[in-house]
């Protein structure tokens, strides 16, 4: 199992799509098991976006992170961080494939709706600055079994 960083960015819950979007991850079989809506501090957007700074974009980029509420949250499953990116869909909303939740949800090449995980490394980073020891938490689900075949002892 794999636990990734998901952010509804500031266009999304402005929009009222956070209900839309995390719903998309929990129809896939996705676990919800870290969730908050918070204000970005300039610190933490700093400290996010680090790997940007210097780029043209970057301090648009932390404004915009940091203007209006976002919603966090850290999902679970096998290979989580595969499967949201491909939820996600391309970058700029106007490239996104339909079906995904840019390609379906957006339009703007700036305002892209939501951030996820590359890897590993950056989803437990990315983890360790938005949750505090302890609200990523550890449940059982009922659904489980229907979710994954779990008849050979690990999810499948």
């Amino acid at each position: 199992m794999e636990t990734t960083l998901i952010i509804l960015k500031p266009d999304a819950v402005q929009r009222g799509m956070m209900g839309e979007i995390i719903g998309r991850f929990e129809r896939k079989g996705l676990q919800v098991v870290g969730m908050k809506m918070m204000l970005i501090s300039p610190d933490l957007a700093a400290r996010h976006y680090s790997v940007h700074k210097g780029k043209p974009f970057y301090e648009g980029l932390v404004r915009f992170m940091t203007s209006s509420p976002v919603v966090v949250l850290a999902l679970r499953g096998v290979g989580a961080i595969a499967i949201c990116r491909k939820l996600m869909g391309a970058t700029f909303g106007s490239n996104a494939e339909p079906g995904t939740i840019r390609g379906d949800l957006g339009v703007s090449n700036s305002f892209n709706l939501i951030h996820g995980s590359d890897s590993p490394e950056a989803a437990a980073h990315e983890c360790e600055l938005f949750f505090s020891a302890g609200e990523i938490l550890a449940y059982e689900r009922a659904v489980e079994g229907w979710v994954y075949d779990l008849t050979g002892g690990t999810p499948e």
